[in-house]
């Protein structure tokens, strides 16, 4: 059994107050949850209005699924949403 984390850094530039942040955020969290099946949760900078941390859970028998599956969501997330992806950091557990 493999758990896959995937930890992302993101800046929202054009966020000016938190409500545009959490619209911003509630949009990709929902839309990785649909669409890959995954956890998502913001874990860090809940105050913060441009930038948040968010970490995506995933689990499966099979290591090359997992990360295929990681690195599938980082690269949508950075070419679809509206800020820039800071860091991102896949964990292997």
């Amino acid at each position: 059994m493999v758990i896959g984390l995937l930890l992302l850094d993101i800046h929202f530039p054009y966020a000016r107050s938190l409500k545009d942040k959490r619209h911003l955020l509630h949009r990709i969290k929902d839309r990785m949850r649909r669409k890959y099946n995954v956890a998502v949760a913001e874990l860090d900078f809940q105050d913060k209005w441009q930038r948040t941390q968010i970490g995506l859970v995933t689990i499966s028998n099979e290591k090359q699924l997992v990360e295929n599956a990681l690195n599938r969501i980082r690269t949508e997330v950075q070419e679809t949403m509206e800020g820039e992806v800071l860091s991102a950091e896949i964990q292997l557990l």
